[in-house]
């Protein structure tokens, strides 16, 4: 299978480290204009560098904007009017009991997981459905639908950014343009081996503390193993090419499979 997605422009939002930095990779190997995105000037070039390094015949740009904020978004906006290829990849997650979080917790949660992605999408799908094609994909979770006891928050935001994605899907029906969500199970990243450490402690080895994060908090999965950013990469990228053309207002799984299966 060969995926060609040469004179195509696509921004990965939150793509400076873990799965968004891993799209932002496979998709510039697939001869996209990748457009890197973090908060930070620091964090972008940082990874607007490492990417050139992996796949130096890429045309690979970064734009520092917080996409949590409507400033943010009219920043990116303003910088690249359009795209052919947005990847809703912003997240935040954390481990806090359900009694405990606050309302202001709350807001964060659904404004950095849900409205930064909502926004881009009213943003960029009318030149999208104008021009006849586009491809939009939103990075949700396992926990969109086994709700994770530990961080409720982090779940209703993924449940309701698979409803935003097939909302927006029909909203564009029969015009070329795509829109799916890709549902992700626990992945190997920086960010989720600090998140293992809390609930399984930092003193067994990195495989010992994997298999007892995987056996007392994930037990559903059937691979027993963390999904690597890579594998979901590739999902993503397929579901930007033209080779996707019929897939739209889904909901498609890298989650590592399911012992008993209550995802579609």
């Amino acid at each position: 299978m060969h995926i060609d997605l040469s004179g195509r422009t696509a921004l990965v939002t939150g793509s400076t480290q873990g799965i968004g930095l891993a799209i932002a990779a496979d998709l510039a190997a697939a001869g996209a204009h990748v457009i890197v995105n973090g908060r930070g000037a620091a964090s972008v070039e940082s990874a607007v560098a490492e990417l050139r390094g992996h796949v130096p015949d890429a045309t690979i740009e970064g734009v520092p904007a917080d996409l949590a904020t409507a400033e943010g978004a009219a920043v990116v906006r303003s910088a690249f009017p359009d795209l052919d290829i947005l990847v809703n990849n912003l997240g935040i997650y954390g481990s806090t009991p359900a009694l405990e979080i606050s309302d202001e917790e709350w807001l964060r949660y659904f404004e950095v997981n849900v409205l930064s992605a909502a926004r881009l999408m009213r943003e960029y799908l009318p030149g999208m459905t104008s021009r006849g094609w586009g491809r939009v994909i939103s990075i949700a979770s396992d926990s969109a639908v086994v709700i994770p006891e530990e961080m409720i928050h982090y779940g209703m935001t993924k449940t309701a950014l698979l409803a935003v994605s097939r909302g927006y899907a029909k909203a564009v029906k029969g015009t070329g343009v795509t829109v799916n969500a890709v549902i992700a199970g626990p992945t190997h990243t920086g960010g989720v081996e600090a998140f293992m450490a809390e609930l399984v402690g930092d003193d067994l080895a990195w495989d010992d503390a994997q298999r007892e994060f995987m056996r007392r908090h994930r037990p559903q999965s059937l691979i027993e193993r963390l999904i690597e950013p890579e594998e979901i990469a590739h999902l993503v990228t397929y579901l930007a090419s033209p080779l996707a053309s019929a897939t739209t207002g889904g909901a498609l799984r890298v989650d590592g499979g399911y012992v008993d299966s209550i995802l579609p």
